[in-house]
């Protein structure tokens, strides 16, 4: 471990490399878009995490409805989603969480609990805000890097969301992605909208 501002940024690169180069020889061909769902252990804003994984053609197809074949494309409800390795402030990745501790303390974002309930609350918001960031960052790392199109072989969309922000994953996922990569997420996204 290094001292310095970026060290939990490299760290998450270089881990997230290795999750990619860890995903099963015989699902990459079929892989048509990498997920980025962040969560928290036990709904706790100091312990956030992000579960990459991916989606791949036969789960597309196991879902697909006539109706509306993009919904099962693109909506992450019909995605693999467990699973798959976790990077942040969990049990499951000890350096991961050792550096993202140290970085949120080093920024004055962590907090013990003991403050009033506004400054919790704004604390609280921080931190996710953060960590949202951070992962938003991770893809766009992954991808400035040539990463993604190394170990898979190809560049692939990766659709960063949250379960309890619907609608994030729009913006979160314009800001990680090239844009000709997020083209029919995107249009899907707008009929949906339409159709509201």
């Amino acid at each position: 471990m290094t001292d310095g501002w970026g060290d939990f940024r490299e760290y998450l690169l270089a881990a997230a490399t290795g999750v990619l180069e860890r995903f099963p020889e015989e699902s990459r061909p079929e892989i048509y878009a990498l997920s980025f769902r962040v969560w928290r252990v036990d709904d706790d804003k100091r312990r956030p995490y992000v579960a990459i994984g991916y989606n791949t053609e036969s789960q597309y197809a196991a879902e697909r409805r006539r109706e509306d074949p993009d919904e099962a494309r693109w909506n992450y409800a019909c995605w693999l989603l467990d699973g798959f390795e976790m990077l942040g402030n969990c049990p499951e990745d000890p350096a991961g969480s050792a550096l993202y501790v140290e970085e949120v303390r080093r920024l004055g974002l962590w907090f013990d609990g003991d403050e009033d309930a506004a400054e919790l609350d704004a604390a609280r918001e921080l931190l996710g805000r953060h960590f949202a960031d951070a992962c938003v960052r991770l893809a766009r790392d992954l991808h400035d890097s040539g990463r993604i199109e190394k170990v898979l072989g190809r560049p692939l969309p990766v659709v960063v969301f949250d379960m309890y922000c619907p609608g994030w994953e729009v913006e979160a996922t314009r800001a990680a992605n090239p844009p000709e990569l997020i083209e029919e997420f995107l249009a899907w996204q707008w009929a949906a909208e339409e159709e509201a």
